[in-house]
């Protein structure tokens, strides 16, 4: 079973490793993003990343009148690959995590989160530990809904995937009794036809998850850049104009 203290102490040790400089303001920035985390992150039809989470950095880099590129990532790797400096910011839909804080720097958060669970609309599901026992329940490797299964469901059998997208299969083909994730990427899910049976189960079952951009550390300048800019597109417009493209709800 994968442990979030293992990973992310091979991440810490591998950022000693790297001697990444900070980025000028004048020099393009790369965007590191996971591509397979639909609305926020996916990659479309003709191959392009697109999302929330792209249309954020987009506006961003604007604020910040700098060239952006981006970079796709698989989940597992995307903090070890900022460290080796294939890119210069997470922007991913990451949760502010004080085990993260020990391998990266974090700006001003930029959405809010919710974990909730999901399954059969006809299933009835006691969401408590003891209601959990001996079910089979899903979540995303290396997020913190893989961690607070394991932490708080002893007696579930856990299974974390690579991606969101699988556990939603498995959850579909009848292998997963329940899936815990993000309350929003789960809204996504459910209104697709893919997700048509199934149902929010119980209430959120953790709230106030901090969304935010993740940078090596050693560069408080580009963390300040992102912070001002961040108040900029919610001050002028942009991140509402944004936000109703996806959701019809503030999800600041």
């Amino acid at each position: 079973m994968h442990k979030l203290s293992t990973f992310f102490a091979a991440v810490v040790a591998a950022g000693l490793l790297v001697a990444g400089g900070p980025a000028k303001a004048a020099d393009p920035l790369r965007i590191g993003t996971e591509g397979a985390y639909p609305p926020f992150n996916l990659v479309d039809a003709n191959g392009e990343l697109q999302g929330f989470d792209v249309d954020i950095a987009k506006a961003l880099c604007a604020a910040m009148e700098v060239e952006c590129t981006f970079v796709k990532q698989d989940w597992d790797g995307i903090i070890p690959a900022l460290l080796a400096g294939k890119y210069d910011a997470i922007v991913a839909s990451m949760s502010i995590t004080e085990e993260r804080r020990q391998a990266v720097d974090f700006t001003e958060r930029y959405y809010t989160n919710k974990l909730r669970f999901i399954a059969r609309k006809d299933m009835q599901l006691d969401i408590s530990a003891a209601g959990l026992a001996g079910l089979d329940v899903g979540a995303q490797r290396a997020t913190i809904s893989g961690s607070f299964l394991e932490e708080h469901y002893p007696d579930a059998n856990v299974r974390l995937y690579d991606t969101q997208e699988n556990a939603y299969l498995d959850l579909a083909a009848g292998r997963l009794d329940a899936v815990l994730g993000d309350a929003l990427v789960n809204y996504e899910w459910l209104n697709s036809e893919a997700g048509a049976d199934f149902a929010f189960k119980g209430a959120p079952v953790f709230e106030g998850d901090l969304i935010a951009i993740a940078l090596r550390k050693g560069n408080p300048d580009l963390v300040e850049r992102f912070n001002a800019a961040i108040r900029q597109i919610r001050a002028d417009g942009t991140y509402q104009e944004i936000n109703a493209r996806y959701f019809p709800f503030d999800i600041y």
